[in-house]
């Protein structure tokens, strides 16, 4: 079994490819400049009434959309991570499926640092190195013949929605700048998906109460029951369909895999509809199942894939990866960002990249993921609340018949950082890809305590 580990020295990294030249630039550590800090320039230490000063200015000033855990974190290193107080936790969420690298990794500090050095930001009226190194990766590591830089997730399937409306009227053969031409424009999404917060993304997205203060939404969507080919063909329509967006492993919804018969029937239907299949794999994306891409686990190609969260390792990106039909319907003007692409991200995204996409990174993440979802059969599974536990790679969810929010509040009690998915009674397990086998093999049983805990046998 290959092994990673959280520190560099031990991982199986390849030589790193940098997608500029580099330079020596003075390597200053920001932990050092944090005070007051430790003599090896980790924050000290702060007590119960520091905690609860930054919880009070937090509510007092950030505007309250978020319902944080009552922790402040102060520092982490590879999947752990500790509060202001000095505690320390097992990281299973990794900033929500973001800290591929866990946090601090020595080669995206030194990207990082790289580059700051040289050039942050330009704004896309200019070519830069890193964006076209970037993209290059992505093309030639995919289906995909063309890139769209943007910053975040929702942004990506935004943009995935304005390509394929515009796409499904270049194909009708009307004039697309024409306001009253007709043309395809609906789109399809499914059942427990999550596509985004903002308002085309949040169209498709399944959970009512993340729209109804919203209304009215975006116009055009019909939703199918996910992995059901009769509900899909019953809302892909040639004429009315523009594109079918799915996740080939849902996560927010309830981590969930796709059957490899309803990503396949999704492609012939699509292709007989004449809409765009569109993957959404901002969360199981970029190594996260054991492989590359999602999809690959069913040997299923889409015409465009979305991309985000573990990209630049914590740095905000997002990407529309396209094949060359759809990249030839849009022109200058189309479609932009101010931030997208810029150097500073592109230049770390391909430390990243170049990390992950390695035949031992990947195969370790496999192992890692089949040794977490036996761990929690074993300690998890005697507990009769304990319905399934499931997933690929390192995408795991405990399926629970009560609210698992408890479950997750005990847990960090006892040391380990979940989150909950579906409809708040699954624990969703994502942690970094670098989470050692001794980090797994003790978040089970701390996770074990805890459903215990929280509901007795």
């Amino acid at each position: 079994m290959h092994q990673l580990q959280a520190s560099r020295g031990a991982a199986v990294r390849p030589s790193r490819r940098t997608c500029v030249s580099p330079i020596a630039v003075a390597a200053v550590n920001p932990a050092s400049t944090a005070k007051p800090a430790t003599s090896n320039g980790t924050p000290a230490v702060r007590d119960a009434e520091y905690s609860k000063k930054v919880i009070a200015d937090e509510q007092k000033y950030v505007l309250q959309t978020y319902a944080r855990a009552p922790v402040v974190i102060s520092h982490g290193k590879g999947a752990k991570m500790w509060d202001v107080e000095g505690k320390e936790y097992i990281d299973m969420a990794a900033g929500i499926a973001v800290n591929a690298l866990g946090h601090t990794d020595a080669a995206w500090y030194e990207a990082l640092v790289e580059q700051a050095a040289k050039l942050a930001h330009t704004s896309n009226l200019y070519h830069t190195q890193p964006q076209v190194e970037l993209a290059k990766r992505l093309v030639e590591n995919s289906f995909a013949d063309k890139a769209f830089f943007c910053n975040t997730g929702t942004e990506a399937n935004e943009a995935a929605i304005k390509f394929a409306r515009k796409w499904a009227r270049v194909r009708a053969g009307v004039d697309p700048y024409d306001g009253d031409a007709v043309a395809p424009y609906e789109l399809v999404s499914f059942t427990s998906c999550f596509h985004g917060r903002t308002m085309g993304a949040l169209a498709l997205t399944y959970k009512e109460q993340y729209k109804t203060p919203f209304f009215p939404m975006m116009p055009g969507h019909r939703l199918a029951e996910y992995n059901d080919l009769e509900s899909a063909a019953a809302c892909i329509e040639k004429g009315k369909t523009a594109a079918v967006f799915v996740e080939p492993v849902q996560g927010e919804g309830g981590v969930t895999p796709s059957t490899q018969a309803f990503l396949a029937g999704l492609r012939k239907l699509c292709d007989e509809a004449g809409a765009l299949l569109v993957f959404d794999e901002v969360q199981c994306g970029l190594g996260r199942t054991g492989k590359l891409w999602g999809h690959q686990l069913y040997g299923v190609e889409p015409d465009i894939m979305t991309l985000a969260k573990p990209l630049a390792g914590g740095l905000p990106i997002g990407t529309v990866l396209v094949k060359q039909h759809v990249a030839d319907v849009m022109k200058p003007g189309d479609h932009g960002s101010t931030f997208a692409g810029n150097p500073l991200v592109c230049h770390v995204a391909c430390s990243v990249f170049d990390i992950i996409n390695t035949p031992a990174f990947l195969q370790a993440v496999e192992d890692k993921g089949n040794r977490l979802r036996a761990a929690l059969k074993r300690t998890m599974s005697s507990n009769p609340h304990v319905k399934e536990v499931r997933g690929v790679g390192l995408l795991v969810g405990v399926q629970l018949d009560i609210m698992a929010g408890p479950v997750t509040d005990a847990a960090r009690d006892l040391g380990v950082m979940a989150i909950t998915a579906g409809k708040g009674d699954v624990i969703r397990l994502v942690p970094p890809l670098v989470v050692t086998d001794e980090e797994i093999d003790q978040c089970a049983e701390i996770l074990g305590k805890a459903i215990n805990q929280v509901a007795p046998k």
